[in-house]
């Protein structure tokens, strides 16, 4: 469902530190934008990812979508606009999901996934800046994920448990080096250590699926890892996830399987299958899930499409 809104005051948050410092520079270059637009901008960093979800928190909670903004600088929002990564979109997720208040992206991360299933302007701060000040708005889904311990988290990708999730894992215990090379670093220890991992998945319908897998991923959208095309069919608004799985297989096949990723012709090959359904239920011991980029829990969880949960800021379709 699309719509449009009145943009007069926004909140926008910025993650400095997002793809090596470059979300600073872009958040200076889109508030510049959005006031040139007319839009009052309150604009905001947190010192920790705690600090900036209450920020965004509270901005949602003032958000009253009716366009109202103040001049003052307080008062209302009519969105929250957040600057940086994937990761920072999934901050803005636990804080807008299930509210009236829209979602407003600018892109200055190192994959933007979101940005490419949505149209989103990529390195272009001004003309992201210009799809939040024209108000359009598309209501999306978005993945819910429960812990064991009962706790909820959102996502709006791809989540992914197993191999990718292991490099995740390994990437954030090394402390050396920085960047990029640490991320491929933890690829090539956790190749070196590449093993079936026993995953046991439970389907909406009652489907069981008990295996031996290299990964599982679960798609809102299509791409992770920067535009890998994991779940190349997912569809944000039918209510719906993709599931992908991925059997076990020797090093040697993993490694010319991987490139087929970026093409999404994987799901073609016979050591992988699909699904789509509703909600499921993925365990595997010693096996986290991540999801924007993001922690999400251990396993076992439950994985939830709420549909339109969202209200995003878009180009007009």
């Amino acid at each position: 469902m699309t719509g449009r809104r009145t943009i007069a005051r926004v909140v926008l948050l910025t993650n400095p530190a997002a793809a090596a410092g470059h979300a600073e520079p872009a958040a200076r270059r889109a508030v510049a934008r959005l006031r040139a637009h007319g839009i009052t901008v309150d604009a905001r960093a947190g010192e920790s990812a705690a600090d900036s979800l209450a920020l965004a928190r509270a901005a949602a909670a003032s958000g009253s979508g009716s366009g109202s903004g103040s001049d003052s600088g307080s008062g209302p929002c009519d969105a929250l606009v957040v600057v940086g990564g994937d990761g920072m979109i999934n901050l803005g997720l636990q804080a807008v999901a299930g509210t009236a208040t829209p979602l407003g992206v600018i892109p200055a991360g190192t994959g933007n996934d979101h940005a490419r299933a949505h149209g989103l302007p990529r390195n272009d701060p001004e003309a992201a800046a210009d799809v939040i000040a024209a108000g359009h708005t598309r209501t999306v889904d978005l993945g819910r994920v429960t812990a064991a311990d009962g706790s909820t988290r959102w996502f709006g990708s791809v989540l992914a448990g197993g191999f990718d999730s292991l490099v995740s894992d390994r990437t954030n215990r090394l402390r050396w080096p920085r960047g990029r090379l640490r991320y491929h670093l933890a690829i090539a220890v956790e190749f070196a250590n590449l093993r079936p991992l026993p995953f046991r998945i439970t389907l909406a319908d009652g489907t069981e699926i008990d295996r031996d897998l290299t990964l599982a991923a679960v798609g809102n959208t299509t791409s992770y890892g920067g535009g890998m095309l994991i779940c190349p069919d997912a569809d944000p608004a039918d209510g719906l996830l993709d599931v992908t799985l991925v059997d076990a297989m020797p090093r040697r096949r993993v490694a010319r399987f991987f490139p087929t990723l970026l093409k999404g012709t994987h799901i073609h090959h016979p050591e992988v299958t699909t699904y789509r359904t509703p909600s499921l239920r993925l365990a595997s011991p010693g096996i986290t899930a991540y999801a924007d980029g993001e922690f999400m829990a251990r396993l076992p969880i439950e994985v939830t499409a709420v549909p339109a949960a969202l209200r995003l800021l878009t180009p007009e379709a």
